[in-house]
């Protein structure tokens, strides 16, 4: 099994999404797709494309959307040695519409699928792994996949790596802040990275305003929170440290897998150690670029093209 510097672990799903703007799920009409989904692929597909060597923990069908993932991964350089084909169920899908006012509606199909049964994480898929990725998406969707991103933490931590995680709270999935701040502990107590929104970083804190939540999060151990402001960039809190970094403009197209991007631009930047400043200009162009193509995974670009933005 290859040496992966970044895993990452989670729902492995196709997304189908409506043609055109302001069509409810609950009236017929047209769709698009498959196109590769799931927010910690979406992270590991950009991380690859980035120029890291990438490891995927998850679960597909033996079906063609599952073969539609495999060779996207296959594609751009993510290891799916450690993505197991299920035979019995069918694989992930998330079915969502956009609304004229930036809104999303989703259906998920992701703990009742093959997504939702993700393999055993052994010691050995961490040897040389230097960060763990986890998402909220993914320990909102069900126990198993629950019970095995806290076994991958375990695993991960034993192995010298460390924790990034994405809050990406769902509440299409787990409903309540006490809820959902109960299954987000234990990855959290470990996380040496947070990547919130402000909201997010609020619930999980318990603490209003963005500035006192993230510093909470540094109080609770994270060396690095990313907290994720959309059109008006991000801003990096560490230790004695906050840097502003603003976004780089883009025409959005789709937003969704916008944030997964910004996720791995974030961790290659610590992986490549950057001043905090490079590090949140490399996640803010990654996080804009994601944004400009219609398909969750279609906004995962290659190095130049990020570095291109940059510039």
């Amino acid at each position: 099994m290859p040496n992966n510097e970044i895993m990452s672990i989670g729902e492995l799903i196709v997304e189908i999404m409506r043609k055109e703007v302001d069509v409810p799920l609950d009236e017929a009409g047209d769709f698009v797709g498959p196109f590769p989904s799931g927010a910690p692929a979406i992270f590991a597909d950009q991380a690859a494309r980035l120029g890291h060597s990438v490891g995927f923990i998850g679960a597909c069908g033996e079906d063609g959307f599952g073969d539609c993932l495999i060779a996207r991964f296959k594609a751009d350089g993510v290891d799916s040695s450690t993505v197991a084909r299920v035979a019995d169920l069918a694989t992930g899908v998330a079915f969502v519409t956009y609304f004229a006012n930036g809104d999303r509606q989703f259906i998920f199909h992701i703990g009742n699928s093959a997504a939702g049964r993700l393999p055993e994480p052994t010691p050995e898929m961490f040897e040389g792994t230097r960060w763990l990725h986890i998402c909220g998406s993914t320990l909102s969707a069900c126990q198993q996949m629950r019970d095995m991103c806290y076994r991958a933490c375990e695993l991960a931590v034993a192995a010298g790596a460390e924790v990034a995680f994405d809050p990406n709270l769902r509440p299409e999935l787990l409903g309540g802040e006490e809820a959902l701040r109960r299954v987000c502990d234990p990855v959290l107590q470990v996380a040496g990275l947070v990547l919130p929104s402000a909201s997010e970083a609020e619930v999980l804190t318990g603490v209003r305003g963005e500035d006192a939540a993230c510093e909470a999060l540094l109080q609770r151990g994270a060396r690095l929170v990313a907290l994720k402001q959309g059109a008006q960039g991000c801003t990096l809190y560490a230790a004695a440290q906050r840097v502003r970094v603003p976004a780089f403009p883009v025409e959005a197209v789709d937003p969704t897998g916008a944030g997964d991007c910004f996720d791995a631009g974030a961790v290659v930047g610590l992986i490549e150690e950057m001043p905090l400043a490079e590090l949140g200009k490399l996640a803010n162009a990654c996080g804009a670029l994601g944004a400009t193509a219609k398909g969750p995974m279609e906004g995962a670009h290659f190095r130049d093209d990020v570095l291109g933005i940059m510039s």
